[in-house]
């Protein structure tokens, strides 16, 4: 079946009041959320299929111990369709250090590889792992960390396919945590990554900015970042994703006050410029959010459960459903119950208690299967947070529904 198209166009949008540059704030023109968003669901009531129990889906990337938690992570695919590295940190946002590689589309993970010394002097992080092309088509992988609280963001980059990296370098960018999104544009001539922290400019304002930059040199080098969006609480976390037919962008973020659901922001010229944050359904609340669209055309986006209405409030999940339901600010389809987060309580309500998991990535292989890692306490007991991969096809999560 083949992706769907969608035809975007400005009027459209500016109907459904999600392409309009409305009312800016007094930042500097920046769009800023301005409170509740009208019309938005607070309530889930799509359905949610649950494989969190299904063993035979899931793979234990790096296990923790009594003593040992293995921390945030992110994972990156290489062109094989086949090798997969995975980068996490020691303790939650603890140092940087363990990188692992899986030559088996996932199934199994070697033990933690040789890096730099430096990496493990990169405190307070949440590292990420791209993969990414200069001008030329020569690719690189990079391991981005540090930033925290905020700090430095710094990167070590490969050109053998992972075999050695260079020692940990500045980007010369200030953010409160790594990019999770980094876009080409313009033939590969550019990159563009996203970030949050606290407004710069504006060093007695307490809320958070989105901010953006731009490389030329396929990630050696960064531009000094450019303040995008202002939101309401620290660690906005942006994920960004293409419309089908690349015409737009849009942006999902963390609200970290929880005070409204997450939120969303659309750009209708490759980022140039974006509309003022409105509130997400209940059904797409969460934290750290990450997207990849099915084979089908479908969005698939993980995150962890935020959703003070919800009864999988806490655990790693995901939902289903088309571009234009979020943009359209509809529910979606349903959500997965990817993995169980063992360190919650049977007494436990819905927008309280432990909600530590949830930092990911997901990856299409080839075939179809979406192959979704994050770090979770997996099992009751004293064993601390592991890194584990659970995977699935969309239509067997479909037959689920059924």
């Amino acid at each position: 079946m083949k992706p769907i198209t969608v035809t975007r166009r400005l009027p459209l949008l500016l109907a459904l009041g999600v392409g309009s540059l409305a009312p800016l704030a007094a930042r500097g023109g920046v769009p800023t959320f301005a409170g509740p968003t009208p019309g938005t669901l607070r309530q889930i009531t799509i359905p949610t299929v649950d494989i969190s129990g299904d063993a035979r889906r899931q793979v234990v990337v790096a296990r923790g111990t009594a003593d040992v938690y293995q921390g945030h992570c992110d994972t990156v695919l290489l062109a094989d369709g086949r090798t997969l590295f995975a980068a996490w940190c020691v303790n939650h946002a603890g140092h940087l250090g363990p990188l692992a590689r899986s030559d088996d589309a996932g199934l199994t993970w070697s033990a933690p590889l040789p890096v730099p010394p430096d990496w493990q002097e990169v405190k307070r992080t949440t590292p990420v792992i791209h993969r990414l092309a200069d001008p030329g088509g020569v690719e690189r992988l990079f391991v981005f960390g540090g930033c925290d609280f905020p700090g430095n963001i710094r990167s070590s980059f490969s050109e053998d396919g992972g075999k050695t990296w260079s020692p940990m370098t500045e980007t010369g960018l200030v953010g409160e945590v790594a990019p999770k999104t980094i876009l080409s544009f313009d033939g590969g001539k550019r990159l563009i990554m996203w970030s949050d922290r606290r407004d710069p400019d504006n060093p007695n304002d307490p809320h958070p900015v989105v901010w953006q930059s731009e490389s030329v040199d396929g990630g050696l080098s960064w531009r000094k970042e450019r303040v995008i969006l202002g939101v309401p609480g620290q660690w906005a976390q942006p994920c960004v994703v293409r419309s089908a037919d690349g015409g737009q962008l849009l942006m999902l973020m963390r609200e970290n006050t929880r005070r409204y659901h997450s939120l969303y922001s659309v750009s209708d010229d490759c980022a140039r410029t974006w509309s003022e944050p409105k509130e997400l359904p209940a059904a797409l609340t969460g934290d750290r959010h990450v997207a990849k669209y099915a084979p089908d055309g479908r969005l698939v986006v993980a995150f962890r459960d935020r959703a003070v209405c919800s009864q999988t409030y806490g655990h790693y999940v995901a939902w289903v459903g088309r571009y234009e339901d979020i943009v359209s600010r509809r529910e979606g389809q349903y959500r997965i119950k990817l993995l169980h987060n063992a360190a919650r309580t049977p007494q436990d309500a819905p927008g309280a208690g432990d909600a530590d998991c949830g930092y990911s990535d997901l990856e299409l292989l080839p075939g179809g299967t979406i192959l979704a890692t994050t770090y979770v306490k997996y099992r009751a007991g004293p064993e601390k947070h592991s890194v584990v991969s659970t995977r699935f096809k969309i239509e067997e999560t479909d037959g689920l529904l059924k």
